[in-house]
């Protein structure tokens, strides 16, 4: 196993463990409950996943891209074989992603597809279209903004609707604004 992967391990390890230490069992019945038992959940916070990912990365600060998205991947990941994806860790992955949206390439669109397939829920889905893929797609340039757009023209006509969803979504963000109507200058009495 090389020193990356071993990282990553440790990393995920440590995401892992923390969030089901930070876990409570009201708020594990109550997630479950709102996402009808699609996923498992530890009960963790929002808060104790963006502390437990903040300190992830102080941690583990060298991660580079490929640890990165090995990290993600392995987060939005089963925890044990035979077990259910934990929402937690889901969420885990899209805050280490909003984290690091900067390391990102159009190749990852591919992984992030995945995500979208098997997210299950808007509260995954949402935060990943809005704080990760749609700044991602605003800075890229060139070929690979071109090469995103054929991605993204793949998914608006998927037969998944997530993903058609998600077409439609980045469509409507990297539109430019409509330029303002009417009167636009402030009145004061």
């Amino acid at each position: 196993m090389s020193s990356g992967r071993e990282k990553v391990a440790a990393a995920a390890e440590f995401v892992d463990r923390t969030l089901r230490n930070e876990g409570a069992w009201y708020r594990a019945d109550d997630v479950e409950g709102r996402l009808g038992g699609q996923l498992a959940s530890y009960g963790s916070s929002v808060g104790a996943v963006r502390g437990t990912i903040r300190d992830a990365l102080r941690k583990y600060k060298d991660l580079d891209h490929d640890g990165v998205v090995q990290l993600a991947s392995s987060l939005w990941g089963m925890p044990r074989p035979g077990s259910r994806a934990v929402y937690e860790r889901r969420l885990a992955a899209v805050v280490l992603l909003q984290s690091k949206e900067a390391l990102l390439r159009h190749s990852d669109l591919t992984r992030i597809e995945g995500f979208l397939r098997s997210a299950g829920t808007p509260e995954l889905t949402g935060p990943l279209l809005a704080d990760v893929v749609a700044p991602f797609l605003d800075r890229l340039r060139g070929r690979d903004r071109q090469r995103a757009h054929v991605v993204l023209a793949r998914w608006r006509t998927d037969p998944d609707g997530q993903l058609r969803a998600a077409a439609c979504y980045l469509e409507q963000q990297s539109r430019p604004a409509a330029p303002p109507q009417g009167d636009t200058h402030d009145r004061t009495l």
